[in-house]
């Protein structure tokens, strides 16, 4: 199975909300580095 862009954002999607249910404390967390992520991927500067 290959990853491209277009499959890690769904899949990023899900690991992260499985986190946040695990995890509720750490929400602020989960969520900047999703958007941090997020960023780096849509600039380019991964891949």
């Amino acid at each position: 199975m290959s990853f491209s862009f277009t499959t890690l954002d769904p899949l990023m999607s899900l690991i992260i909300g499985v986190l946040i249910l695990i995890f509720p404390r750490f929400l602020n967390y989960f969520i900047a580095f999703y958007l941090i992520i997020k960023g780096i991927i849509g600039l380019g500067i991964i891949g």
